[in-house]
C-alpha cells in the first residue's frame, strides 16, 4: 500500500498550540499534518480555569484558522467545582485535564491531592465529560522520571473504581505498564499515544533536549508496548500528539529545557511511518481517525478538506517560524518514508 486517502481527516486528541504569537505560528499546522479535530490543553500561563476562560481561547483559535473544530479543556484547580462542570457542559466545553503539581510545563498550579475533587469527578461522571489525566507522580523520594507513570497507576485505577461511569483518557502512555493498566480497566477507560513515543526511547533524549518531553520515553521494551497497542486496532488505543512548541532558546538550555516535541506539521506522516514499519498501515486509519472519535462521541462540522498519507520521502523542516521564538519540530532535517497531503473540498 503506497497511498491511503483517509475516509476523514485525523483527530488529535492533545494538542499544545499555546496563546499569542506562538498560536498564530502553530495553529496552521493543525490541517498541516493532516488533524481536522484538535483537542487542545488548557495549561496556558495562566491557566484556562473558567468558562468564559475556555470559550474566549477556542475564539481566538477560530480567528487564526476556522476549518479546525477545537474542542476545549479546562484545568483542574480548586476553581473547577461542580457547578462549573455543569456551566462547561451547556457551553460545550468537552472535558477537565488533570496535571499532577510541578511534573512538567506550566503544571504549577496542578493537583497535589485528588480527594478535595471527587464531587467535581461526580459532576463530570452525571454530565458525561471527559478526565484527562496526566499519569505521573512528581519525583519525591523513590520516584523519578523513569517510573513516575508506572507509579502514578494504581491512581488510575482508583479512580475508576470509585467513578466507573467517567470517561477517563491515561495521556501520552509511555510504557508497557500503563498500556497494561489501561486494558485491565472497564471500557470507559482509554489512552493515546503519541507520535514521538511510537520513535522515542531514552537513549533519544538523555543528553539531546529536542527529544526530551514529559514523561520521558522509556525502554526499548515499552516502546515495543505502545506500538503494539497503537497497531492492534484495539479502540482504547487512539492518537493524541502531545505536540508541544517551545521557543529554541528554550530548547537549547541544557539543564532546565522545556519538556515537550514539536510533531504538529507532520503528525500522521510519523504515525503512518511506524505503522508501515511493522506491517499495520491498514491499522492506522482506526488510530487516527476513529477510536478517538467514537470515545469522545464528538460532534463536529463537516470537514473542509481531505487527506491522503503517501509513502514517498519528505525533508522534515529544521524550523518553524524564525529567530529565537521559532520551533525546531521532531526529527529535524531527517528523511521521513511518508508524507501528509490535505486537499480542500
Amino acid at each position: 500500500m503506497t497511498s491511503i486517502k483517509l475516509s476523514r481527516p485525523v483527530a488529535d486528541f492533545h494538542v499544545h498550540v499555546r496563546d499569542g504569537k506562538m498560536m498564530e505560528l502553530v495553529v496552521p499546522t493543525i490541517k498541516q499534518g493532516g488533524v481536522s479535530v484538535a483537542y487542545i490543553m488548557p495549561n496556558l500561563v495562566p491557566p484556562v480555569t473558567s468558562v468564559s476562560d475556555a470559550v474566549a481561547y477556542r475564539s481566538r483559535l477560530q480567528a487564526v484558522d476556522s476549518s479546525i473544530t477545537y474542542l476545549m479543556t479546562l484545568y483542574l484547580s480548586p476553581k473547577i467545582t461542580p457547578e462549573v462542570i455543569h456551566e462547561a457542559k451547556k457551553a460545550g466545553i468537552t472535558g477537565v485535564k488533570c496535571y499532577p503539581a510541578g511534573v512538567t510545563t506550566n503544571s504549577d498550579y496542578g493537583v497535589a491531592s485528588y480527594v478535595p475533587y471527587y464531587p467535581t469527578f461526580a459532576a463530570m461522571e452525571e454530565e458525561d465529560m471527559v478526565l484527562n489525566l496526566h499519569g505521573e507522580c512528581p519525583s519525591i523520594g523513590h520516584i523519578h522520571v523513569l517510573n513516575a507513570e508506572e507509579e502514578f497507576l494504581p491512581t488510575l485505577k482508583d479512580l475508576h473504581t470509585r467513578f466507573p461511569k467517567l470517561r477517563i483518557v491515561l495521556e501520552h502512555c509511555t510504557s508497557a505498564a500503563a498500556v497494561q493498566a489501561v486494558l485491565e480497566c472497564g471500557p470507559t477507560v482509554s489512552a493515546t499515544i503519541t507520535a514521538h513515543h511510537l520513535f522515542l526511547t531514552i537513549d533519544n533524549w538523555a543528553g539531546n533536549s529536542f527529544n526530551f518531553c514529559k514523561p520521558v520515553a522509556k525502554f526499548p521494551d515499552d516502546r515495543a508496548a505502545l506500538i503494539k497497542a497503537a497497531t492492534s486496532g484495539n479502540p482504547k488505543f487512539f492518537f493524541g500528539s502531545d505536540s508541544a512548541p517551545h521557543p529554541i532558546v528554550n530548547k537549547e538550555k541544557g539543564k532546565g529545557a522545556s519538556a515537550g516535541v514539536f510533531t504538529q506539521t507532520l503528525a500522521a506522516a510519523y504515525v503512518a511511518q511506524v505503522f508501515d514499519s511493522v506491517g499495520a498501515i491498514d491499522k492506522v486509519e482506526g488510530f487516527l481517525c476513529e477510536f478517538g472519535r467514537d470515545f469522545y462521541k464528538i460532534e463536529e462540522m463537516a470537514p473542509s478538506f481531505s487527506v491522503t498519507l503517501t509513502k514517498t520521502d519528505t525533508v522534515v523542516p529544521n524550523l518553524l517560524g524564525e529567530g529565537p521564538g521559532a520551533v525546531v519540530p521532531f526529527m529535524a532535517g531527517e528523511t521521513l518514508g511518508w508524507t501528509v497531503k490535505t486537499e480542500d473540498l
